[in-house]
């Protein structure tokens, strides 16, 4: 198991490469042309290179974000092989568990003809949008409508108003990826290096989704970056923490080593830390 950014998330070979790796260290050799040609496919989509499409416009879930997330996947998907979990995935589950990664957000991409702001305007409906995108795509790659269901099921879970509870899974195997997911999602994005520096990207994608839903200010939750930043720490400690406890059925302690911390908690608890500082030394007003 990689240390969590060791593995150079802004080459999508590193990542792929790596990807392939843990497969091949579980002995499912034969899913590694399906993996090279799911990372070329979506760098397409992320870089403008894709029919229909444009490039990427966001500076916070830009591709990087998928990369990192797709790492924090594989980490898992090798983690719990290590820790024997029950039930196993097997090698098609690990396979749907990568595509899921991979097209969780692609649903911020904007068509060629939509030229109007940024992919930030569709923030509270970009779960909906990946998976559109997902069962236009996937086909081509030989997903059977159920395993489709199970890939569209966990994006579905990713928004921070859903729930994996809430949902209704057709096997337990799907709940799984469906928590793994939430849990790649959320501890790629705030053990990144540079997660502190890139809180201003996302309150100005919250601030032109919320322009675009015509969400009133008093119904807001943030108001200024100064705010946001004051929050993090709380909604890391009284959100994102409980619900791995409580939604995501604790998957994250399969990133540690038995005996060691976990990486990926370690660098979050260290860009909190940061973050207090910050606004402790008003860094930004609140």
């Amino acid at each position: 198991m990689a240390l969590p950014h060791a593995i150079n998330t802004k080459e999508p070979a590193a990542v792929c490469s790596y990807v392939q790796s843990i497969f091949v260290s579980e002995g499912w050799m034969s899913s590694v042309p399906l993996i090279g040609h799911l990372v070329e496919d979506v760098t397409s989509m992320f870089t403008g290179h894709y029919l229909g499409y444009q490039a990427n416009d966001m500076r916070y879930h830009n591709f990087e974000h998928t990369l990192q997330a797709t790492l924090c996947m594989a980490d898992l998907i090798k983690g719990r092989h290590v820790a024997h979990a029950e039930p196993a995935l097997s090698r098609r589950d690990a396979e749907l568990c990568i595509m899921a990664v991979m097209l969780h957000d692609v649903g911020f991409i904007k068509r060629t003809s939509d030229r109007a702001g940024t992919g930030a305007k569709y923030t509270f409906v970009h779960e909906r949008r990946s998976c559109d995108f997902a069962r236009l795509y996937l086909p081509a790659l030989g997903i059977s409508p159920a395993e489709m269901e199970d890939i569209c099921t966990a994006i579905s879970c990713t928004g921070p108003r859903n729930r994996v509870s809430a949902q209704t899974f057709r096997r337990i195997e799907a709940r799984i990826m469906a928590c793994c997911l939430v849990t790649a999602d959320y501890l790629a994005q705030m053990s990144s290096p540079d997660y502190p520096d890139k809180l201003d990207a996302l309150y100005g994608e919250f601030k032109e989704a919320f322009d675009f839903e015509g969400v009133p200010e008093e119904q807001r939750p943030y108001h200024s970056l100064g705010e946001l930043l004051a929050k993090t720490p709380d909604f890391w400690a009284k959100f994102v923490l409980p619900m791995f406890a409580t939604e995501t059925d604790s998957v994250h302690t399969y990133l540690s080593i038995t005996g060691q911390p976990n990486p990926y908690l370690q660098a979050v608890e260290a860009n909190i830390a940061e973050i207090r500082r910050r606004v402790q030394q008003g860094v930004v007003s609140v």
